[in-house]
Parts: C-alpha cells; sequence; structure tokens
C-alpha cells in the first residue's frame, strides 16, 4: 500500500509543470524604462528592441507548445498573467501600430479578440485571457498587473509574475497604480477621479457592483477614498507606452 501511494505521488508530481520565466523576466528589466511621456511617469517599453531578441522568439515558441493542463493550480494566476503581457507585447510587435493598441483593430473586429498568439497550440486572444480565465479566477489585483501596451495603463513590471511571491508583487502592483495621481487616483477640489479600469470592471472590485463598494476596495490602499461616496473617472490614455 505504502508502495501504491509513493507511485501515485510521484505521477502526481511529473505530470505537473513548470514553466520557466528566467529570460522573460532578465527582457524585461534589459527593455523597461522609467520616464516620462505626455505627462505621465510610466514603464515604458522598447518594442522595436524586444522584437530583435531571440529570448523574445523562444518565449513564444515555447508557449506556443506548452501544455497548459499540466499547471499547477497554485501556478494558473501568475502563468497567464505573463501570458496576456507576453501576447500583448507581441501584438504590438507584430501589427507595428503608429499610436495605440486600438489601431490594430476596428468596431467590427477590436484588438481584443483578434489571435494575440498560440497557446498550447491553439489560438488565442487578449479578450480570452482576461474575462474567460483572468477574471474568473477572482482576483481583482489582476488589472494591476496585466498591461495592454498604453500610457493609462497599470506599469509593466520589470520581472515575471512569479507564484511563489505573486501575493507581494499584487500587491506592490496595487499600491504604485493608487498612488499615481494621472492614472490611478487623485482627489481635487473634494472630488475623487480614479481610473477607468475601476468603471470597467466595477464587479469585481465591488461585491455589490456599486461605487461605494469600489471606493471601499481603493480605500485599502488609499486610506482617503474611504471618505468618498461616489466619484468620477480620469481620462484614459491609450497611446503607446513605447520609449
Amino acid at each position: 500500500m505504502r508502495a501504491f501511494i509513493f507511485l501515485m505521488l510521484l505521477i502526481s508530481q511529473s505530470s505537473s509543470a513548470d514553466f520557466d520565466w528566467s529570460n522573460y523576466s532578465s527582457l524585461l528589466a534589459d527593455n523597461i524604462t522609467r520616464a516620462e511621456k505626455q505627462g505621465i511617469t510610466s514603464n515604458l517599453v522598447d518594442y522595436n528592441s524586444i522584437s530583435n531578441d531571440p529570448r523574445f522568439q523562444t518565449l513564444i515558441e515555447t508557449l506556443a507548445s506548452f501544455d497548459t493542463s499540466t499547471l499547477k493550480n497554485e501556478d494558473k494566476l501568475a502563468f497567464y498573467i505573463n501570458t496576456y503581457n507576453i501576447f500583448a507585447i507581441k501584438l504590438v510587435i507584430d501589427y507595428k501600430p503608429r499610436k495605440s493598441i486600438r489601431d490594430i483593430g476596428s468596431w467590427f473586429s477590436p484588438v481584443w479578440q483578434k489571435p494575440a498568439g498560440v497557446l498550447n497550440g491553439k489560438p488565442i486572444s487578449l479578450d480570452t485571457l482576461e474575462h474567460k480565465i483572468l477574471r474568473k479566477m477572482k482576483e481583482p489585483r489582476i488589472h494591476f498587473a496585466i498591461v495592454c501596451a498604453s500610457m493609462s495603463c497599470p506599469d509593466l513590471r520589470n520581472e515575471a509574475y512569479d507564484s511563489k511571491k505573486l501575493e507581494s508583487q499584487l500587491d506592490e502592483q496595487a499600491r504604485v497604480f493608487l498612488a499615481d495621481k494621472e492614472k490611478g487616483i487623485r482627489i481635487k477640489n473634494e472630488k475623487i477621479y480614479i481610473s477607468k479600469i475601476f468603471d470597467w470592471f466595477s464587479e469585481d472590485f465591488s461585491k455589490d457592483n456599486n461605487a461605494a463598494g469600489v471606493l471601499q476596495f481603493i480605500a485599502k490602499y488609499q486610506i482617503e477614498a474611504g471618505r468618498f461616496s461616489n466619484y468620477k473617472t480620469l481620462d484614459y490614455n491609450w497611446q503607446l507606452n513605447e520609449i
């Protein structure tokens, strides 16, 4: 019986796989620069450099053949956040939009629904990654981690998300984003202005899907938000977050 249990444990361990994000981390570290653009200080991305970097092509090829069914449950959130960000970068590289990632699509075929990359042998869109996979994991802080290549997005982190330290990474992303008066929250003339992200995905931040619940969530990171009962939204800058 002990031998059988030991054998089953070995099978279980061998059936799950870890994805090696080390090349992705080094790629980000080498190609992200903290700088100001259009009045917003952000982590700007050198898309031209990434497009010519063999590490990126290897990453794309590895994701294309990676069997996602082998992922451990505790690794899935970090895996799909990283995958979303990689495929957003890939869209910019493949289509080379002049001003905005939204230029890639159209009213009838938005960029979010276009195949962004291949995962586990199948084309997948940013829309599928965000709405059908990530949001279903019920972790609202994904919205401070996934980056759709735009200036008002949260900063693209200069390292891969790692399940072993994901809690601290997501908390840091939330704090940094909500401390940013240009794209997170701004209090002016006794009114609070918050990112449109909170409006678009209010049900993720508030179980009652209302302004009070959203502001209560924000107050965990910016206590001043707790004294407001309603909010206005900041303009969203869709310009590319490129150097």
